[in-house]
Protein backbone atom coordinates (compact mmCIF):
# COMPACT_ATOMS: atom_id res chain seq x y z
CA UNK A 1 0.00 0.00 0.00
CA UNK A 2 1.03 3.48 -0.92
CA UNK A 3 1.73 6.03 1.97
CA UNK A 4 -0.45 9.15 1.16
CA UNK A 5 0.54 11.96 2.85
CA UNK A 6 -2.02 14.84 4.47
CA UNK A 7 -0.43 17.43 2.49
CA UNK A 8 -1.68 15.52 -0.66
CA UNK A 9 -5.71 14.56 0.33
CA UNK A 10 -5.52 18.50 1.36
CA UNK A 11 -4.43 19.14 -2.23
CA UNK A 12 -7.30 16.80 -3.76
CA UNK A 13 -9.88 18.01 -1.83
CA UNK A 14 -9.16 21.56 -2.73
CA UNK A 15 -9.38 20.27 -6.44
CA UNK A 16 -13.08 18.64 -5.79
CA UNK A 17 -14.16 21.65 -3.74
CA UNK A 18 -12.91 23.74 -7.29
CA UNK A 19 -14.39 21.30 -9.58
CA UNK A 20 -17.91 22.07 -7.73
CA UNK A 21 -17.40 25.54 -7.80
CA UNK A 22 -16.40 25.91 -11.67
CA UNK A 23 -19.84 23.39 -12.33
CA UNK A 24 -21.65 25.50 -10.32
CA UNK A 25 -20.86 28.88 -12.17
CA UNK A 26 -21.03 27.08 -15.57
CA UNK A 27 -24.30 25.40 -15.18
CA UNK A 28 -25.89 28.76 -13.83
CA UNK A 29 -23.85 30.56 -16.99
CA UNK A 30 -25.25 28.17 -19.14
CA UNK A 31 -28.86 27.73 -17.94
CA UNK A 32 -28.43 23.88 -18.08
CA UNK A 33 -26.40 20.95 -17.09
CA UNK A 34 -26.50 18.62 -14.54
CA UNK A 35 -25.21 19.28 -11.00
CA UNK A 36 -26.34 16.46 -8.64
CA UNK A 37 -24.36 13.93 -10.44
CA UNK A 38 -21.00 15.99 -11.20
CA UNK A 39 -21.02 16.97 -7.55
CA UNK A 40 -21.38 13.39 -6.63
CA UNK A 41 -18.40 12.20 -8.55
CA UNK A 42 -15.87 15.15 -7.68
CA UNK A 43 -13.33 13.82 -5.59
CA UNK A 44 -12.85 10.42 -7.77
CA UNK A 45 -11.79 13.23 -10.22
CA UNK A 46 -10.08 15.00 -8.70
CA UNK A 47 -8.01 11.80 -7.18
CA UNK A 48 -8.31 10.53 -11.05
CA UNK A 49 -6.64 13.45 -12.75
CA UNK A 50 -4.35 15.24 -10.17
CA UNK A 51 -2.70 12.11 -8.76
CA UNK A 52 -3.36 8.66 -10.26
CA UNK A 53 -3.79 8.95 -14.39
CA UNK A 54 -0.37 8.57 -15.90
CA UNK A 55 -1.03 11.42 -18.12
CA UNK A 56 0.42 14.45 -19.72
CA UNK A 57 -1.83 17.53 -20.85
CA UNK A 58 0.71 19.04 -23.33
CA UNK A 59 0.14 15.29 -25.22
CA UNK A 60 -3.12 14.31 -24.63
CA UNK A 61 -2.48 11.89 -27.71
CA UNK A 62 0.28 10.23 -26.04
CA UNK A 63 0.67 6.77 -26.57
CA UNK A 64 1.49 5.50 -23.10
CA UNK A 65 -1.25 7.46 -21.46
CA UNK A 66 -3.98 6.18 -19.30
CA UNK A 67 -7.34 6.41 -20.42
CA UNK A 68 -9.97 7.54 -19.07
CA UNK A 69 -13.72 7.09 -19.55
CA UNK A 70 -16.60 9.11 -18.40
CA UNK A 71 -19.42 6.36 -18.81
CA UNK A 72 -22.00 8.71 -17.26
CA UNK A 73 -21.79 11.89 -20.18
CA UNK A 74 -23.75 13.95 -18.07
CA UNK A 75 -21.41 15.20 -15.81
CA UNK A 76 -19.44 16.75 -18.62
CA UNK A 77 -18.80 19.61 -16.21
CA UNK A 78 -17.07 18.43 -13.89
CA UNK A 79 -14.78 16.51 -16.82
CA UNK A 80 -14.21 19.64 -18.48
CA UNK A 81 -13.35 21.75 -14.80
CA UNK A 82 -10.65 18.79 -14.08
CA UNK A 83 -9.35 18.62 -17.65
CA UNK A 84 -8.79 22.74 -17.70
CA UNK A 85 -7.69 22.69 -14.47
CA UNK A 86 -5.15 20.24 -15.27
CA UNK A 87 -4.02 22.09 -17.89
CA UNK A 88 -5.41 20.55 -21.06
CA UNK A 89 -7.11 24.12 -21.99
CA UNK A 90 -7.34 27.04 -20.40
CA UNK A 91 -9.81 27.54 -17.56
CA UNK A 92 -11.46 30.26 -19.57
CA UNK A 93 -12.69 27.72 -22.01
CA UNK A 94 -15.27 26.98 -19.40
CA UNK A 95 -17.38 30.01 -19.82
CA UNK A 96 -18.07 28.95 -23.44
CA UNK A 97 -19.69 25.54 -22.48
CA UNK A 98 -22.02 24.89 -24.88
CA UNK A 99 -21.49 28.05 -26.67
CA UNK A 100 -21.78 27.68 -30.86
CA UNK A 101 -18.28 27.15 -32.28
CA UNK A 102 -16.92 26.37 -28.71
CA UNK A 103 -15.31 23.06 -28.36
CA UNK A 104 -17.52 22.09 -24.91
CA UNK A 105 -20.27 20.36 -26.22
CA UNK A 106 -23.51 19.46 -23.85
CA UNK A 107 -22.06 15.91 -23.31
CA UNK A 108 -18.25 14.92 -23.81
CA UNK A 109 -17.27 14.65 -27.17
CA UNK A 110 -13.81 13.41 -28.23
CA UNK A 111 -13.13 14.94 -31.75
CA UNK A 112 -13.80 18.23 -30.41
CA UNK A 113 -12.00 18.34 -26.71
CA UNK A 114 -8.12 17.85 -25.64
CA UNK A 115 -8.45 14.98 -22.92
CA UNK A 116 -11.29 13.78 -24.29
CA UNK A 117 -11.35 9.89 -24.62
CA UNK A 118 -14.61 8.75 -25.78
CA UNK A 119 -18.00 10.50 -26.68
CA UNK A 120 -20.56 9.82 -24.17
CA UNK A 121 -23.97 10.45 -23.55
CA UNK A 122 -25.99 7.35 -23.88
CA UNK A 123 -25.50 5.82 -20.13
CA UNK A 124 -24.21 1.92 -20.14
CA UNK A 125 -21.60 2.01 -22.91
CA UNK A 126 -18.49 3.29 -21.07
CA UNK A 127 -17.75 -0.23 -19.64
CA UNK A 128 -17.65 -1.94 -23.02
CA UNK A 129 -15.41 0.76 -24.92
CA UNK A 130 -13.27 -0.08 -21.66
CA UNK A 131 -13.25 -3.38 -22.38
CA UNK A 132 -11.74 -2.87 -26.33
CA UNK A 133 -9.33 -0.09 -24.73
CA UNK A 134 -8.05 -3.07 -22.70
CA UNK A 135 -7.69 -5.65 -25.37
CA UNK A 136 -6.42 -3.17 -27.68
CA UNK A 137 -3.31 -2.13 -25.47
CA UNK A 138 -2.41 -6.05 -25.35
CA UNK A 139 -2.22 -6.32 -29.40
CA UNK A 140 -0.19 -3.71 -29.18
CA UNK A 141 2.37 -1.92 -26.89
CA UNK A 142 2.62 0.05 -25.23
CA UNK A 143 0.61 -0.73 -22.16
CA UNK A 144 -1.37 1.79 -20.42
CA UNK A 145 -4.24 0.85 -17.63
CA UNK A 146 -7.90 2.23 -18.53
CA UNK A 147 -10.42 3.75 -15.77
CA UNK A 148 -14.18 4.05 -16.47
CA UNK A 149 -16.54 6.26 -14.16
CA UNK A 150 -20.05 4.30 -14.15
CA UNK A 151 -23.27 5.66 -12.74
CA UNK A 152 -25.90 3.52 -11.23
CA UNK A 153 -27.93 5.13 -14.22
CA UNK A 154 -25.29 2.85 -16.38
CA UNK A 155 -25.80 0.08 -14.45
CA UNK A 156 -29.50 -0.33 -15.12
CA UNK A 157 -28.63 -0.42 -18.52
CA UNK A 158 -28.08 -4.07 -20.49
CA UNK A 159 -24.60 -2.87 -22.59
CA UNK A 160 -22.83 -2.16 -19.30
CA UNK A 161 -23.44 -5.82 -18.14
CA UNK A 162 -22.59 -6.88 -21.67
CA UNK A 163 -19.16 -5.20 -20.96
CA UNK A 164 -19.48 -6.94 -17.85
CA UNK A 165 -19.44 -10.91 -19.11
CA UNK A 166 -16.83 -9.18 -21.39
CA UNK A 167 -14.37 -7.98 -18.95
CA UNK A 168 -14.43 -10.99 -16.75
CA UNK A 169 -13.90 -13.49 -19.75
CA UNK A 170 -10.95 -11.46 -20.66
CA UNK A 171 -9.31 -11.31 -17.26
CA UNK A 172 -9.17 -7.53 -18.13
CA UNK A 173 -7.02 -6.91 -14.87
CA UNK A 174 -5.65 -4.10 -17.07
CA UNK A 175 -9.14 -2.32 -16.13
CA UNK A 176 -10.47 -0.36 -13.27
CA UNK A 177 -14.73 0.70 -12.59
CA UNK A 178 -15.08 3.88 -10.71
CA UNK A 179 -19.24 3.26 -9.81
CA UNK A 180 -20.78 6.59 -8.29
CA UNK A 181 -23.39 5.19 -6.44
CA UNK A 182 -25.40 7.84 -5.66
CA UNK A 183 -28.85 6.30 -5.72
CA UNK A 184 -30.65 9.60 -7.16
CA UNK A 185 -31.76 9.66 -10.52
CA UNK A 186 -33.59 11.98 -12.83
CA UNK A 187 -36.76 11.12 -11.35
CA UNK A 188 -36.00 9.99 -7.97
CA UNK A 189 -34.39 6.85 -6.14
CA UNK A 190 -32.36 4.74 -8.18
CA UNK A 191 -33.77 1.69 -5.59
CA UNK A 192 -37.09 2.82 -6.32
CA UNK A 193 -36.86 3.21 -10.41
CA UNK A 194 -34.61 0.17 -11.37
CA UNK A 195 -33.26 -1.54 -8.13
CA UNK A 196 -29.47 -3.05 -8.45
CA UNK A 197 -28.81 -4.15 -4.77
CA UNK A 198 -27.44 -6.73 -4.60
CA UNK A 199 -25.06 -4.74 -6.42
CA UNK A 200 -21.63 -6.10 -4.97
CA UNK A 201 -22.94 -9.55 -5.25
CA UNK A 202 -24.10 -9.06 -9.07
CA UNK A 203 -20.25 -7.30 -9.33
CA UNK A 204 -19.01 -10.39 -8.04
CA UNK A 205 -20.88 -12.91 -9.93
CA UNK A 206 -19.72 -11.46 -13.24
CA UNK A 207 -16.06 -11.96 -12.11
CA UNK A 208 -15.03 -8.29 -10.54
CA UNK A 209 -13.05 -7.93 -7.69
CA UNK A 210 -15.01 -5.75 -5.55
CA UNK A 211 -13.67 -2.95 -3.09
CA UNK A 212 -16.44 -0.81 -1.61
CA UNK A 213 -15.60 2.74 -0.20
CA UNK A 214 -17.21 6.17 0.99
CA UNK A 215 -16.63 8.12 -2.64
CA UNK A 216 -16.27 11.33 -0.69
CA UNK A 217 -13.45 10.24 1.36
CA UNK A 218 -10.10 10.73 -0.31
CA UNK A 219 -7.54 8.10 1.55
CA UNK A 220 -10.20 5.67 0.84
CA UNK A 221 -10.18 6.67 -2.81
CA UNK A 222 -6.51 6.80 -3.23
CA UNK A 223 -6.02 3.25 -1.38
CA UNK A 224 -9.18 1.75 -3.42
CA UNK A 225 -7.00 2.87 -6.42
CA UNK A 226 -3.77 1.87 -5.32
CA UNK A 227 -5.37 -1.53 -4.74
CA UNK A 228 -6.83 -1.87 -8.11
CA UNK A 229 -3.79 -1.72 -10.06
CA UNK A 230 -2.22 -4.72 -7.65
CA UNK A 231 -5.11 -6.83 -8.29
CA UNK A 232 -3.48 -9.00 -11.97
CA UNK A 233 -6.23 -11.99 -12.28
CA UNK A 234 -9.49 -9.89 -13.34
CA UNK A 235 -10.76 -6.69 -13.49
CA UNK A 236 -11.65 -4.37 -10.02
CA UNK A 237 -14.93 -2.45 -9.42
CA UNK A 238 -14.65 0.00 -6.85
CA UNK A 239 -18.27 1.00 -5.26
CA UNK A 240 -18.28 4.31 -4.24
CA UNK A 241 -21.20 5.63 -2.50
CA UNK A 242 -21.62 9.00 -3.01
CA UNK A 243 -24.11 11.81 -1.98
CA UNK A 244 -26.11 13.56 -5.40
CA UNK A 245 -25.51 16.76 -5.29
CA UNK A 246 -22.47 16.57 -2.54
CA UNK A 247 -21.29 19.92 -0.95
CA UNK A 248 -24.48 22.08 -1.19
CA UNK A 249 -26.83 21.35 1.44
CA UNK A 250 -30.13 22.07 -0.52
CA UNK A 251 -29.14 20.01 -3.23
CA UNK A 252 -27.93 16.16 -1.34
CA UNK A 253 -29.74 13.24 -1.91
CA UNK A 254 -32.64 15.40 -4.05
CA UNK A 255 -33.71 14.09 -7.79
CA UNK A 256 -34.74 17.67 -8.61
CA UNK A 257 -31.02 18.75 -8.96
CA UNK A 258 -30.22 16.15 -11.33
CA UNK A 259 -30.76 18.32 -14.15
CA UNK A 260 -32.08 21.96 -12.54
CA UNK A 261 -30.38 25.36 -12.50
CA UNK A 262 -29.53 27.48 -9.69
CA UNK A 263 -31.58 30.70 -10.01
CA UNK A 264 -29.76 33.63 -8.71
CA UNK A 265 -30.69 33.47 -4.90
CA UNK A 266 -29.87 29.25 -4.93
CA UNK A 267 -26.79 30.73 -6.65
CA UNK A 268 -25.32 32.73 -4.32
CA UNK A 269 -25.82 30.43 -1.58
CA UNK A 270 -24.41 27.39 -3.23
CA UNK A 271 -21.22 29.84 -3.96
CA UNK A 272 -21.35 30.60 -0.08
CA UNK A 273 -21.31 26.93 0.89
CA UNK A 274 -18.69 25.77 -1.46
CA UNK A 275 -16.58 28.76 -0.72
CA UNK A 276 -16.90 27.70 3.16
CA UNK A 277 -18.06 30.91 4.42
CA UNK A 278 -22.02 31.18 5.28
CA UNK A 279 -23.68 34.50 2.96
Amino acid sequence: MHHHPESLIYELAEVARQIRLDVLEMVYRRKAGHPGGSFSCAEMLAALYFHQLKIDPARPDWAERDRFLLSKGHAAAALYSALARRGYFPVEDLERWGHLGAHLQGHPDRIKTPGVEMSSGFLGHGLSVAVGLTLAQRLKPPRYHTYVLMSDGCMQSGVAWEGALAAAKYRASELTVLMDYNDVQLDGAAHDIMPLEPIAAKWRAFGFSVIEINGHNLRQILEALDMALEIHSMPTVIIAHTTKGKGVSFMENTAKWHGAVPNDAEFALAQAELRGYQA
